[in-house]
């Protein structure tokens, strides 16, 4: 019912936009896109003027410094490159705009659109005019159709965007629906995903009820209700150690203490799953187990080349969660400094990266 009401409202919004003052109104507006052009075209051709006049005063700031005074030397030139990509820049979107000058329409193509529109009422409802047809005439003139559901007020707005650059706003009612689909709750599948790496199904279920949440149907969890949420959302199952693990079991105070980081950082790596712990019971204190590998994770410097996080997500071009993701899926190796002026994580980029090891001027936080 709603399609046929969107088909409806469509064809009579197309009708009306095709009448002699429809047409004569889309040529005006296809005129006015061309004076548009124009304009961004004028905007954009002063734009590379100034970026071609910016860089001229660049290299010649350049030239004129003394080449013994090294460190003015450099700043200088790193200037004038950066004008000179800006005038690359400004020459790339003047070329595009030019390439996109929109045709106008000839004296004779604008009589028969005027011709067309006096009869295509009666073309539109003449039984010869096939359903493909209509879709056809539709195309010639609608370049694309917008539509945003609000579900809550059983509404849909549809705004249709004419090739001559005009908008129709349509609204449509829905039929109201109460389907709503069964979906565990986001932080949960989360948290899931996090306590997979280091717990079987039954304490994660425990540790879930534990903290009062509940499935999509409302019920407690079980380990075979963990088991096909993770089967369902791709979570690789736990994996228990095949040897008895080795290293001494301490408090998160105590590992801290030993590994000198605050024990929020410790906490803050235990919630996001960068490091693995330890419960007596789900609810217990958590407890960290020092091991060799773990304490290889904290120095006093870092390896030659590791880069700070900062510019690890500049190199990789990467956002921070995700360096922390490829870190703990083991993709990349990451050390924690704690002493220095710029304490935190360290991260070795792959070997197969060219030229990403030079030191970058940036600052980054501890973790």
């Amino acid at each position: 019912m709603a399609a046929l009401t969107s088909w409806l409202l469509v064809t009579a919004a197309f009708l009306a936009a095709c009448t002699p003052a429809g047409v004569q109104a889309a040529l005006a507006a296809a005129q006015r896109l061309e004076a548009d052009h124009d304009a961004a075209l004028g905007q954009a051709r002063m734009a590379l003027e100034r970026a071609r006049y910016e860089a001229t005063r660049a290299e010649r700031r350049y030239r004129a410094v003394d080449a013994e005074n090294r460190r003015v030397a450099r700043g200088l030139e790193r200037e004038c490159e950066e004008r000179l990509q800006e005038v690359a820049t400004a020459e790339a979107e003047l070329s595009a705009r030019e390439h996109r000058r929109p045709r106008g329409l000839t004296l004779q193509e604008r009589r028969l659109i005027d011709h067309l529109a006096n009869n295509l009422e009666q073309v539109w409802a003449a039984p010869t005019t096939s359903a493909r047809d209509r879709k056809e005439l539709l195309r010639t003139l609608l370049a694309e159709v917008i539509i945003k559901v609000d579900r809550p007020s059983a509404k849909a707005e549809l705004t249709l965007r004419w090739r001559g650059g005009a908008l129709t706003d349509l609204a449509i009612h829905l039929p109201r629906s109460t389907y709503r689909p069964l979906r565990t709750d986001e932080k949960t599948l989360t948290l899931l995903g996090r306590l997979a790496v280091h717990y079987s199904d039954a304490m994660i279920a425990s540790i879930l009820n534990r903290q009062g949440r509940r499935s999509a149907r409302g019920a407690r969890f079980t380990s075979i209700l963990v088991s096909s949420l993770r089967t369902h959302w791709h979570i690789p199952c736990y994996q228990p150690p095949s040897e008895p693990p080795d290293g001494q079991l301490v408090t998160v105070t105590e590992a801290a203490r030993q590994l000198g980081v605050a024990a929020s950082t410790l906490h803050r790596w235990l919630q996001d799953g960068f490091i693995g712990g330890e419960q007596l019971t789900p609810g217990a204190p958590w407890q960290i187990r020092l091991t060799d590998e773990l304490r290889a994770r904290f120095t006093e410097e870092a390896p030659p080349g590791w880069l700070p996080m900062w510019d690890a997500m500049k190199a990789l071009n990467v956002s921070r969660q995700t360096v922390l993701q490829r870190v703990k899926r083991g993709q990349l190796r990451a050390v924690h400094v704690h002493r220095g002026r710029q304490p935190g994580l360290r991260i070795e980029l792959p070997a197969t990266t060219p030229d990403l090891f030079a030191p970058l001027s940036s600052s980054t936080g501890a973790l």
